[in-house]
């Protein structure tokens, strides 16, 4: 019983610190974005992920599913394993996983630099109890991108890539069950080169 409640203790806090780092990274920026940017098209090449409002389009890894997550203000679009698994929230599973791969799109409509993305990600990541971080420089989508290294206490490893273009920062997002870090950061890799952004 005592496990049960310091468990769910754990879960709301972290809920919590992440909507916090959300809204305060979002704070005074004005949200131009919506869940129904998102259209996700079947064609002979596979499925894909479109977002023609910010000219985004991403190929979905073979096996994997797509969802909108209407509760983020602005919106966002995960891409999952079938056995992604962890504790859930409005239907949605949130970090740490016990199984599976799960790769969060999102927009930002904001111009910012690479050292305010830095900035922003480290005070964010420090809230779930950084254990290690790290940043490099990577390409994608022949843009330069800040990529985003990180384990915390609460919410687990993740690795996060920005792109920063003109008024925009786009975000891909991966976090990993804890013996699939390897399947699930080969997967990311294949993703990051379908990215396409105009």
């Amino acid at each position: 019983m005592n496990k049960k409640i310091i468990i769910s203790s754990i879960v709301i806090l972290i809920v919590v610190v992440v909507a916090g780092g959300f809204f305060w990274w979002r704070q005074g920026r004005e949200i131009k974005g919506s869940p129904e940017d998102y259209v996700i098209m079947e064609t002979a090449e596979g499925i894909f992920v479109e977002n023609k409002k910010a000219g985004l389009s991403v190929k979905v890894p073979e096996g994997w599913e797509g969802k909108k997550i209407k509760d983020i203000e602005g919106g966002s679009f995960i891409i999952q394993t079938s056995n992604i698994d962890g504790k859930k929230i409005n239907d949605v599973v949130i970090p740490p996983l016990t199984h599976g791969c799960g790769i969060e799109i999102g927009i930002n409509y904001k111009k910012l630099s690479f050292e305010e993305i830095e900035q922003s990600a480290r005070e964010v990541y420090l809230r779930l109890g950084t254990i290690d971080q790290r940043f490099e420089r990577t390409i994608v989508d022949n843009r330069e991108a800040l990529k985003n290294i990180v384990d915390t206490r609460y919410a687990g490893p993740m690795i996060g890539i920005y792109v920063p273009l003109s008024d925009k920062v786009y975000s891909f997002t991966l976090i990993w069950g804890s013996n699939e870090k390897e399947k699930c950061i080969q997967e990311f890799d294949k993703f990051l080169e379908t990215i396409s952004i105009k």
